[in-house]
């Protein structure tokens, strides 16, 4: 029977398939030394987005075969520690596509209704926001898309084609199907920034992509352009981006990820009225847990031998 450790709790689907192939522990806590201290005696991990896994932690783990990333990215995992130690890494990169395309859907028809606004002030008993407020339609506008994996080009699917949006991309790989298809234009970076009435952030963190966003990029989107992240924080600069707000460099922005998560309470984005914040939680759908959770099918596939759905390392 094999041994599992998860960092944090997983859907039930996914655990069934775990405690059927052997036994499931909890890690105590996520920090390095409380998983060197338990994981000794495992076969595999299953990681979320607390924690890492790291050089130390796989010194010291002298029965892991293979490491689950519960979602796409794998920024927490030290990859070139995990081959040299022969260690798969496999992860569940389509089971987040739809739950985070249609989330920064929401923020983009929200910011650009300006209903959070409208329902604060209606809150507060304020009538009058019916005659101040003034939003737009997104029809006609320009979408332009950072990253053209599996979920930029699931968004770009989704405004073109329910709501008669134009397309920009920018990406290092062409996609000739989707330029046809949606008549999506690929572009260089500041073109995009200078162009879209949305800009959109798809991209995985990586040393060429932190920081990817900032004070020049900024400067470069025009004062009613629209600004989402849902990839992952660090991609952004928090203080441009602050700046960039606070400033009206830019109109709004709706944030899913940040540079620390949790995020301090005391971050200056959260005291703007041009924002829309939510607390890392694109991801969580019914539909995206359970098949998030299904990484567990590739870790038992490693442990019995067979060659995983979806590996991130190649050993």
């Amino acid at each position: 029977m094999a041994n599992f450790l998860l960092y944090e709790p997983i859907h039930e689907a996914g655990l069934a398939v775990l405690r059927e192939a052997g036994k499931v522990r909890m890690a105590s806590a996520t920090d390095e030394a409380t998983i060197i201290a338990e994981i000794g005696d495992i076969d595999g991990v299953v990681i979320r987005a607390q924690g890492a896994m790291t050089r130390r932690i796989l010194e010291n783990a002298p029965c892991l075969k293979v490491v689950g990333r519960h979602g796409v990215g794998v920024d927490n995992v030290d990859l070139v520690a995990a081959t040299d130690h022969g260690v798969q890494v496999v992860n569940t990169p389509t089971a987040t596509v739809e739950g985070v395309a249609e989330h920064v859907l929401g923020m983009i028809v929200t910011m650009s209704k300006k209903m959070l606004s409208g329902h604060n002030r209606l809150v507060d008993g304020d009538w009058s926001a019916r005659y101040e407020l003034r939003g737009r339609e997104l029809k006609g506008r320009t979408l332009g898309v950072i990253g053209f994996g599996r979920i930029g080009r699931r968004i770009a699917q989704i405004c073109h084609y329910g709501l008669n949006m134009s397309i920009l991309y920018g990406d290092v790989l062409a996609a000739p199907d989707l330029e046809k298809s949606l008549g999506a234009k690929k572009v260089e970076m500041d073109e995009l920034l200078q162009t879209a009435d949305y800009v959109t952030v798809h991209v995985p963190l990586l040393p060429s992509t932190r920081g990817l966003i900032g004070k020049r990029e900024f400067g470069l989107m025009r004062s009613d352009t629209l600004f989402f992240n849902a990839s992952r924080g660090p991609v952004v600069d928090e203080e441009a981006l602050y700046a960039a707000l606070s400033e009206g460099q830019i109109a709004g922005a709706g944030i899913d990820v940040f540079q620390q998560e949790p995020t301090p309470a005391d971050n200056p984005l959260l005291t703007l009225d041009n924002i829309f914040v939510t607390p890392h939680m694109a991801t969580a759908t019914e539909e995206a847990m359970v098949a998030m959770s299904m990484v567990a099918r590739d870790i038992v596939a490693v442990l019995e031998g067979k060659e995983p759905d979806f590996p991130v390392n190649t050993l």
